[in-house]
């Protein structure tokens, strides 16, 4: 069985850039969000999802509207939570579906944004942590998702600090500089690799 190491980082860290490096060094990668924006386009899931609202969260083609449900849920954490409860359970399944097609690699990543924050991490083996100063972090978001400032920095106050993640990840990767952060990635891999007597 493949360890799982769980890669997370906050808004705007890189973390996805970062998980398309260990994917280019072979490491199969799963990334949760993407996963679960492909599980949400399921009839079972879009009817699931509706019925949280008491609003039409879908749209002209059958789809879940998802910049509506983001706008609707942004303030409300009871609905976040119902939100949570229809797609973890889904995101979880899946995952446990993907590790077992890639059970032959010696090791997988699992990428999330809140790893720490719905108790992931206790499905991982290792975690890597993805860091970038708040100011890059803000430009980035701003730049990709054609929001203000004061959204972002919005996101980023509901979210687990970094330091708090820090003590709990087994490997920081600091965003910087991409040359750097190419040769820690394969760094990492290789001690992992040596580590757990995997080459």
């Amino acid at each position: 069985m493949s360890i799982i190491v769980g890669l997370t980082g906050g808004i705007g860290s890189g973390k996805t850039t970062v998980a398309k490096l260990f994917q280019k060094h072979g490491v199969p990668i799963y990334i949760a969000d993407e996963r679960a924006r492909l599980l949400m386009e399921r009839p079972d899931v879009v009817e699931a999802v509706q019925q949280i609202f008491t609003t039409s969260v879908i749209n002209e083609n059958g789809l879940l509207d998802r910049a509506k449900i983001k706008q609707l849920v942004f303030d409300n954490k009871t609905l976040l939570e119902q939100l949570n409860q229809v797609v973890h359970p889904r995101v979880k399944k899946d995952f446990e579906d993907w590790l077992e097609e890639h059970k032959d690699s010696p090791f997988v990543i699992k990428e999330s944004a809140i790893l720490f924050e719905s108790g992931l991490e206790t499905s991982c083996d290792l975690v890597i942590l993805v860091v970038a100063p708040e100011e890059v972090r803000i430009e980035r978001v701003m730049a990709r998702d054609g929001v203000s400032k004061d959204q972002v920095l919005k996101i980023i106050d509901n979210q687990m600090k970094d330091e708090e993640k820090v003590g709990r990840s087994q490997y920081i990767i600091e965003n910087n500089n991409k040359k750097t952060v190419e040769s820690d990635i394969i760094a990492i891999i290789r001690d992992i690799n040596l580590k757990n007597h995997l080459i």
